[in-house]
């Protein structure tokens, strides 16, 4: 009875293991099927992260700390795309460095991801800015922001469908944490009369989440993408502030600009900083982070335009009460 017992025990042990064995053969199945999607801008490492979550791999092209205007493709970045399955791109002028790389890798088998295919897209804005150009960083948008996250779920759930769930399901979260980040920034706007709001810009960043809360770019400084302007462009773009009395001066947080300075001194335009969001570190929440810091700073920038303006309208109200009354 003592044998029978044991022989059965045995027997369940045995069977139990041979489970465990069966199932962590499974998962490990499992994990290798994940896709391996590729990125090329931080911007992309947040919205692809916020669709899939935890049922693909994302894997950044570049390493961080590296600069997208003058990036020069490196034999590491072959590496890391071999390893990829897809590849999400900006595709429309801030990661020709990556359209490169794809290029040179020749793999027919790579999908990749135009995630701006479906975004209206503005003119780039410039003096040397070529015929036909388009404005890139539609990251720096809300609604460009949220058409893309949407994009990029579309077309993942065309790949894997076992997760098109998920990943439609997880971009309608994102794009309503953005639309209720624009309607507590129109909120905190109120009333406030900024339709005479005049701005000028270093480069041609910020037109996306400026048109949204109906604010003109009058003047961007530098000739082209990334160019810093020539001692005759630089006054010229100053002649055109004072003339155009223009309230505020939008540059780069993260990129130091030697020529704000001297527009700041020359015009007395006040400065505000917005991030670009392709510095600094590959983080599941960077969009999210900086996207709220920029719409604080652009609040508070309408919000003094709209003071200045008042104060402008002031003083011409009593200048001519007082010539009506001199006369």
């Amino acid at each position: 009875m003592k044998s029978k017992t044991m022989k059965n025990s045995m027997k369940n042990l045995i069977v139990a293991v041979t489970t465990s064995a069966v199932l962590l053969m499974s998962g490990a199945v499992q994990a290798t099927e994940k896709l391996t999607i590729g990125i090329t801008l931080q911007p992309y490492y947040s919205y692809v992260k916020a669709v899939v979550g935890d049922k693909a791999n994302v894997l950044p092209l570049v390493d961080e700390g590296f600069n997208p205007h003058n990036y020069q493709p490196q034999p590491n970045d072959l590496r890391r795309l071999k390893q990829m399955d897809v590849i999400v791109v900006n595709a429309i002028g801030h990661d020709d460095f990556a359209l490169k790389v794809i290029k040179a890798a020749d793999r027919d088998d790579l999908i990749v991801i135009k995630a701006n295919k479906d975004v209206p897209l503005l003119p780039a804005i410039g003096q040397s800015v070529g015929e036909g150009a388009v404005n890139p960083h539609t990251f720096v948008g809300l609604s460009t922001t949220i058409q893309k996250v949407y994009t990029i779920a579309t077309e993942l759930s065309k790949i894997d469908p076992d997760n098109a769930r998920t990943y439609r399901k997880n971009a309608r979260k994102y794009a309503t944490e953005f639309r209720k980040m624009k309607r507590q920034a129109m909120l905190t706007l109120g009333d406030l009369d900024t339709s005479g709001m005049l701005v000028a810009t270093t480069h041609n960043a910020y037109g996306y989440i400026l048109q949204e809360f109906g604010v003109d770019v009058a003047a961007v400084i530098e000739p082209a993408h990334g160019v810093e302007p020539s001692a005759s462009q630089l006054q010229e773009t100053i002649e055109k502030i004072r003339a155009s009395k223009i309230d505020v001066l939008f540059y780069e947080l993260n990129m130091p600009s030697r020529y704000v300075e001297t527009i700041e001194a020359a015009t007395g335009v006040q400065l505000y900083r917005f991030s670009h969001m392709t510095h600094g570190a590959y983080e599941e929440n960077k969009v999210a982070v900086e996207m709220k810091s920029n719409l604080a700073t652009l609040v508070e920038a309408m919000k003094f335009a709209a003071k200045r303006s008042l104060a402008d309208t002031a003083v011409t109200t009593n200048t001519a009460t007082n010539i009506k009354q001199g006369s």
